[in-house]
């Protein structure tokens, strides 16, 4: 049908709204896309502004971070301008970070850095550089980190300022320089000052000791024992500060070598005898059978601590006496000093052990001393290794213990105890010498009976079979007598124990009865040997035969000594003991003395004008090699202990040395062979 324009037209309009209509629809649908998209990228753009306000904020933070460090930061890019310094750095060089940025700046140098690479990459450097306010030491940290442009690296360096530790380390060793110089100085005082005191001291005791052999009255003799006495005591107190000293300065070195543990013991308690005898007090030694006879350690500092410790117990005890012993503990030699003394009062225990303090103090103490014996004695026995340690009751006695490795010498195994032996009856009225001898004879398989009263020994030697009986003169001349009258009439075997004041006794106990006699201290081998009957006859206390009165007869001595005195003393004591005498006043004179003959021994002092004694040994020496002549021995005379001057000696060719000043035992005990101690039963 056909269409008239205006349903044409009307067509045409419907047709052209619904396009419009739908176009409008795609429109506003797009547009509201639009308006989402537009609003996700509205808050996209807002986070990552908060993101960059965060990153600006750390980036603040972390510059604040920085800049407030006390270390130096610096960043350098590849081609060594700074991209970054923190403000401590600025600060030092004095410039502000806009004028150090993008510049090759460096401090300038007063020495090339020192380097060293470490793990992760890191170099360590310390460098001392110039600043403004004078040479500073830093300590550089360098390590590569990614730089603000991306990939390319930068150095960033962290410096710590070390001059105030720098500067406290040359300090320290400035310090230690002069403390080392110091007692170097004090040291070479010392050694100075004792010899010059030791030189004069020797001629003091040498010439009281000369002058005590001749005839004097009764108060000349007083007198002379008085000077002699004074000089020892003042040579102790010398003795004394000079191991303290060495102590102190960490200079006291031991000297390791086998010896008899027994004869040590017991030579310290008969050094110590006449000191005890003259107080009327006894001193014993005790040492345990089972223990072995050399052993090894340092004897010379071993026996120093017993002397001390013994010389001690003498000093603070009135009555009884002084004990020394040795035991097994373990694998160690333990001993004991112990005395029926005064005792310490608890609260001075933890003190005594301090130098320069005493048990008793005050303006009104009894007894004299530097109070340094014990401190001394606490050092050594550390220094070996051991402890020292004290028990003691005011009234009751003190006991001071310690113990110390000494490992047996050579391999040697312990003695043991004897077989045993017939019964022996220990008569004494003493605390100090009936425990010793018993134990001495216990740990050797004697049975031991002890009787304290003198009664009551004379009925058990008439009622009991024993095989001998030790009789201490300290009950008495006439009652030890009448108990050795007993022994006689009884068939019993009677030995004296006496001091050895109380010889004068023996013909008087001999003629009662007794067999033979023992001085006290008693030794072990000449107790095991009595009371085993080896030996018949009255010997001494060690040696069967008596002691030679000129043991030294057809020695001929070389004595070099520039001291008048000194060189006195020595002629003198060397001529009473049978030796021929050449003196020498230098050490020029002594090489060409024995140039012309041969000498069985030279006395070499180690200070003299001219050419002192070292250099005249070294001259001696070189002149036997050449002419191919045995060897002499020389030994040095020394007023110095220290151990420098004992190397000395030993180095210029000398064979031993005598400390001055000395007396005639010194002198035989030095020049005559001695023979090789005999095993203990």
């Amino acid at each position: 049908m056909p269409v008239d324009a205006e349903s044409l037209a009307l067509i045409v309009m419907t047709a052209i709204t619904a396009v419009a209509a739908g176009a409008a629809v795609v429109l506003v649908r797009d547009a509201l896309r639009s308006r989402r998209r537009v609003a996700a990228l509205q808050a996209e753009v807002e986070r990552q502004g908060d993101l960059i306000w965060d990153l600006r904020e750390a980036e603040e933070r972390a510059r604040s971070l920085l800049d407030g460090q006390g270390d130096l930061i610096v960043r350098r890019s590849g081609q060594g301008a700074i991209t970054y310094a923190n403000d401590a750095f600025c600060a030092l060089a004095g410039r502000p970070r806009e004028e150090l940025t993008g510049t090759l700046f460096d401090f300038a140098k007063d020495a090339p850095a020192t380097r060293e690479t470490r793990e992760g990459g890191v170099t360590r450097r310390v460098e001392a550089i110039r600043t403004a306010g004078g040479m500073r030491w830093i300590e550089w940290q360098d390590m590569a980190v990614r730089g603000a442009v991306r990939g390319q690296p930068e150095l960033q360096s962290v410096g710590r300022d070390v001059t105030a530790h720098r500067e406290a380390g040359r300090a320290a060793a400035q310090a230690r320089d002069a403390a080392e110089a110091a007692n170097r100085a004090k040291s070479q005082f010392l050694a100075t000052v004792t010899h010059e005191i030791r030189t004069p001291m020797g001629g003091i005791l040498g010439m009281a000791d000369l002058l005590i052999d001749t005839r004097l009255t009764p108060d000349q003799a007083t007198y002379a024992r008085a000077i002699k006495s004074s000089g020892e005591a003042l040579l102790s107190l010398i003795d004394e500060i000079l191991d303290f000293s060495k102590i102190e300065a960490g200079r006291l070195d031991l000297d390791e070598k086998p010896f008899i543990l027994a004869s040590l013991i017991e030579d310290a308690a008969e050094l110590l005898a006449p000191r005890a005898h003259a107080k009327g007090i006894e001193i014993a030694a005790a040492v345990a059978a089972d223990l072995p006879m050399r052993v090894r350690g340092d004897a010379g500092r071993l026996k120093q601590v017993l002397l001390n410790l013994a010389g001690n117990a003498i000093k603070f005890t009135e009555a009884g006496g002084v004990i020394v012993r040795a035991v097994r503990q373990g694998g160690d030699v333990a001993f004991s000093v112990e005395d029926t003394g005064i005792g310490i009062a608890p609260e001075k225990l933890g003190v005594i052990f301090r130098e320069f303090e005493q048990a008793e103090s005050g303006s009104t103490r009894r007894f004299g001393g530097t109070g340094l014996g014990l401190a001394i004695s606490q050092r050594l026995v550390e220094r070996m290794g051991g402890r020292i340690g004290v028990e003691s009751r005011p009234g009751a006695g003190s006991t001071f213990r310690f113990a110390l490795a000494l490992p047996p010498a050579d391999g040697e195994i312990a003695a043991g105890a004897a077989a045993g032996g017939r019964r022996v009856l220990v008569a004494s009225p003493s605390p100090i010498v009936g425990p010793a001898l018993t134990a001495m004879l216990a740990g050797s398989g004697f049975p031991v009976t002890v009787a304290t009263d003198a009664a009551r020994a004379a009925e058990l030697v008439a009622a009991e079979p024993f095989g001998t009986v030790l009789a201490d003169r300290s009950f008495g001349l006439e009652a030890t007598a009448a108990l050795a009258a007993r022994g006689l009439a009884a068939g019993r075997r009677v030995v004296a124990l006496v001091t050895p004041a109380e010889r004068p006794d023996l013909a008087r106990l001999t003629a009662a009865g007794a067999a033979g006699y023992l001085i006290k201290p008693v030794r072990a081998a000449s107790l095991l040997a009595q009371v085993a009957g080896r030996m018949p006859a009255l010997p001494a206390n060690d040696d069967a035969e008596p002691a030679p009165t000129r043991p030294l007869a057809g020695l001929t001595v070389l004595l070099a000594e520039d001291n008048e005195v000194n060189a006195l003393v020595a002629r003198t004591v060397l001529a009473k003991l049978g030796a021929e005498v050449v003196w020498a006043t230098d050490g020029r004179e002594a090489v060409a003395a024995h140039a012309r003959r041969r000498f069985d021994a030279v006395l070499m002092d180690m200070h003299m004008p001219g050419l002192d004694g070292p250099g005249a040994a070294r001259a001696i020496r070189a002149a036997e090699a050449a002419q191919g002549l045995a060897r002499i021995p020389i030994h040095a005379l020394t007023a110095n202990m220290r151990q420098e001057d004992r190397d000395a000696c030993r180095a210029a060719g000398m064979d031993d040395f005598l400390v001055k000043p000395f007396d005639s035992d010194d002198l035989v005990a030095l020049l005559r062979p001695q023979p090789p101690p005999a095993r203990s039963a």
